[in-house]
């Protein structure tokens, strides 16, 4: 079968709309895969957001699991006078309230200003800040007793956290008068936590 020049005449607008058609289809493949890169990218950022949106919801979960769990620690702390302000005044009652229990013949302490406070090894506190109230006590004992129940009460019966750093003791040289034989210089600080948001 051979074509002629009158032939393209005749098909001319037939070759014309299969050219359109052509080209139609080919510029619908490209709208397609750009449509579908677009879907694709689309997709992916929604599951992206959706995997964020999943594990801020496990965040909060946590902490609201864990904020359940330290409550009562929490609170017992504010109990205990722990978190919060100094409590100079009432250490310096509750300490006159002990020398009046006459646990040791004598004791003498010095409460010096509040300081921060870096544990060792490091500790991450959050949202505390740590404070020490560095004390020094001097004891005049009749013997090594004496010390252990002071310190022991002074543990139970004031509030607040008590952070004993040592104590080194002498012996006194001669007869002590009313049996005292021993002195004893303790150092360690009150120990506080506040929250940096709390006004």
């Amino acid at each position: 079968m051979s074509f002629s020049t009158e032939d393209l005449g005749r098909i001319k607008w037939s070759l014309l709309a299969c050219c359109i058609s052509i080209g139609v289809a080919v510029a619908l493949v490209k709208y397609s895969a750009n449509l579908q890169q677009t879907a694709l990218r689309d997709l992916q950022q929604a599951q992206q957001q959706l995997n964020a949106a999943r594990e801020q919801l496990a965040t909060a979960q946590s902490d609201q699991e864990n904020m359940a769990a330290y409550q009562m620690e929490y609170e017992a702390l504010v109990t205990q006078k722990v978190i919060g302000d100094e409590q100079r005044l009432d250490w310096i009652e509750d300490l006159d309230n002990l020398r009046r229990q006459h646990l040791v013949p004598d004791f003498k302490y010095t409460i010096a200003p509040q300081q921060g406070y870096a544990p060792n090894p490091p500790l991450a506190a959050g949202n505390f800040k740590l404070s020490l109230s560095p004390m020094a006590m001097q004891f005049d004992l009749m013997h090594e007793g004496q010390l252990l129940e002071f310190l022991d009460a002074l543990n139970k019966r004031i509030p607040g956290w008590f952070l004993l750093d040592g104590c080194a003791m002498s012996r006194n040289t001669g007869a002590g008068e009313g049996g005292i034989t021993l002195r004893a210089d303790c150092n360690g600080g009150w120990f506080t936590m506040k929250n940096r948001n709390a006004s």
